[in-house]
């Protein structure tokens, strides 16, 4: 086979990869996601793309460890029933139904700052939805308001996110100020984003009446929450005082596990293996499409385009970046354009902007990030979210707050 032949079956792998795991299953194919980018990985070396040593090389373990670590420190806050008493409280103390909207994105965001967004998704969901109707309120505006703050809110650290991983991962930007510098953008998205909502469900929210819960609040294992918020704040120290993110997170996930002295089947059944094997097959389809020299090839078409100040650089990239992430999912792209960051005139504020925008790009439609996927599905029994009922909130909010996000991001570099 030829070298031109080779890259050609690539692109073609990569394209085919992307089909499967952008949309709903094929009939033909029902395949989900992490299987679908598994049979990518496995084609590129059948075709003799990339070879099994090239294919490990690929996989950026980093990433992998870290996600596992705030995996599993997420299962244990869970098991000791931090999820059910926070979705409680905020039902308990919110005096109308827009202040419960209010903190409810404020929670979302923090947590998601936190922990990965896509996991405080999966526990929070039916958590939130037993609140509203136990409260008798309106599921869409609480629905849409979780999915989105939670985008938002992880765009603020490291790890709130995994493209954000993988972005601290190639730049080597420090904990600390990365976070300096995306915090500020992550607080006045949610700002924008509340203000949103809350206009665009004025009436619904104005008609609504929070039914308060009646009994006791849901029971907390004391005691583990305890060790695990304790070794939490470890954790974070460690990742402030610039230690390594992946082993220092996954160093205070066995922590938990040794000093929770729970069966510990009960807690890796929690841990999302199939979105471990996602990115893990996603990085070999990836460096298979980098070998054929294509990205390079659509940088140097495009690098016009972004100019040459780096107020042009900022705003060029952050919307190509939006749009990048929408066709192809903020991963991949991420992973793709990581290689053109060293080109900019400052590759640090690149990186800021790339993460920015390929995490709030998540919020254009309910196709745009795993968090927004694992709401809707999570609610389907209760309520209904369909494209444009998503759309129609999410499109403004996405473009108001990388507007806003660059603006506090070039003011910053100023």
């Amino acid at each position: 086979m030829s070298a031109i032949e080779k890259e050609t079956l690539a692109i073609l792998i990569f394209c085919f990869t992307y089909v499967l795991i952008s949309g709903r299953r094929l009939k033909v194919l029902p395949l989900n996601r992490p299987a679908a980018a598994l049979l990518g990985a496995v084609l590129m070396v059948a075709f003799g793309i990339i070879t099994p040593e090239r294919v490990y090389r690929s996989v950026d373990y980093d990433t992998l460890v870290l996600l596992l670590g705030m995996m599993l420190i997420s299962a244990y806050l869970f098991l000791a029933g931090f999820f059910d008493w926070a979705a409680d409280w905020i039902l308990r103390v919110a005096g109308t139904p827009q202040s419960l909207l209010l903190y409810l994105i404020a929670t979302s965001g923090l947590l998601s700052a936190l922990l990965v967004n896509d996991t405080v998704c999966l526990m929070m969901t039916p958590l939130v939805v037993a609140v509203m109707v136990r409260g008798k309120l309106p599921l869409p505006p609480y629905l849409l308001a979780l999915a989105m703050s939670a985008n938002i809110g992880s765009v603020a650290t490291l790890v709130g996110n995994p493209q954000n991983m993988i972005i601290g991962h190639l730049s080597g930007i420090p904990f600390v100020r990365f976070s300096a510098s995306l915090l500020p953008v992550a607080l006045v998205g949610l700002a924008i984003q509340y203000a949103l909502l809350r206009l665009g469900f004025r009436k619904v929210l104005r008609q609504a009446v929070i039914q308060r819960a009646e009994g006791l609040p849901p029971k907390m294992d004391r005691r583990l929450l305890t060790i695990t918020v304790g070794v939490f704040v470890l954790v974070f120290a460690g990742f402030m005082a610039g230690l390594n993110l992946p082993w220092t997170a996954l160093s205070g996930g066995a922590l938990v596990m040794v000093l929770a002295r729970r069966d510990t089947h009960e807690v890796l059944k929690l841990v999302d293996w199939h979105l471990l094997l996602f990115f893990a097959a996603l990085f070999v389809v990836v460096e298979g499409l980098n070998g054929t020299g294509l990205p390079d090839q659509i940088y140097g078409g495009v690098r016009g385009v972004f100019g040459s100040s780096v107020e042009s650089q900022a705003w060029n990239l952050a919307w190509f970046s939006a749009l990048g992430s929408n066709v192809f999912s903020n991963v991949p792209f991420v992973l793709v354009a990581g290689k053109w960051i060293a080109n900019f005139t400052d590759p640090e504020l690149m990186w800021q902007v790339l993460a920015m925008a390929t995490t709030f790009a998540g919020n254009l439609t309910i196709l745009g990030s795993v968090a927004n996927i694992i709401v809707v599905e999570s609610a389907r029994g209760h309520a209904e979210v369909g494209f444009w009922d998503y759309a129609k909130f999410g499109i403004p909010v996405t473009i108001l707050t990388t507007i806003a996000g660059v603006v506090i991001l070039l003011l910053m570099h100023g």
